[in-house]
């Protein structure tokens, strides 16, 4: 049940929640792969990880280049995708299609690629855990793509399960994290926001990437779920 000599991809390893996983996951003994489209973040991100962590470049919306990386990395047990740029908030009415158009290729199709191509590539007893997040069950205004986002994130992974199976798929769905996602957001507004999503959460605060790895691992070890959506929102949902 452990990760103990297994061989994890994480796309998008290199901060935030990515960067968690591939910690986590390598503390426990796993031999870990983070990708990202940046050299200077591989980079960085190595000097954060246990010796023997390997990094690469792979810009995940070129589908050429996702396949040659999975040729290059080769036999592997887990596939984890966390890759995104930062979180695209605004309103119907001042969104801008082509950069939609962009949020939705990282996230999605960037995704759908690493599955297509890495899938092949995955030892038995192996498994795909992908992202999503509350906005596709709780939309609030301003959140059209991202709510579209996850809904087809959902969805993909409960096709995924079935199409792909004895491969296990599955998909974790994080609250408020800090992380750079909000980056987007001012000091000031992205302090408001954790300050007000922190006082109405039961939990009182908000998510660290820490606290969202753990859903990785756990699904990752464990042999029995497939097509499962798990969120760790510090109670976002109930509220």
């Amino acid at each position: 049940m452990g990760l103990r000599g297994q061989r994890i991809v994480v796309v998008g390893g290199t901060s935030g929640i990515g960067l968690a996983v591939a910690g986590a996951a390598a503390r426990e003994g796993a031999d870990v792969v983070v990708a990202s489209r940046r050299r200077e973040s591989v980079d960085a991100a190595l000097k954060q990880l246990p010796e023997g962590a390997e990094g690469l470049t792979l810009d995940a919306t070129d589908e050429d280049e996702v396949r040659a990386f999975f040729e290059r990395v080769g036999a592997f047990d887990h596939l984890v995708y966390t890759a995104g740029e930062s979180l695209l908030m605004e309103s119907l009415a001042e969104s801008d299609l082509a950069r939609s158009k962009r949020f939705l290729d990282t996230r999605l199709w960037g995704a759908y690629s690493a599955v297509k191509h890495g899938a092949p590539f995955i030892r038995e007893g192996g498994s795909v855990v992908l992202t999503t997040g509350s906005a596709g069950r709780r939309p609030r205004p301003g959140t059209t793509v991202a709510a579209s986002l996850c809904g087809a994130m959902e969805s993909l992974t409960r096709a995924l399960a079935l199409e792909l199976a004895p491969i296990r798929v599955n998909v974790v769905s994080p609250g408020v994290v800090r992380t750079d996602l909000w980056r987007a957001l001012s000091e000031k507004d992205r302090g408001g926001l954790f300050e007000s999503t922190a006082a109405a959460l039961p939990v009182g605060r908000v998510g660290a990437p820490e606290d969202v790895a753990e859903a990785y691992l756990y699904l990752m070890r464990g042999g029995y779920s497939t097509g499962s959506v798990v969120d760790v929102d510090g109670g976002g949902l109930l509220v």
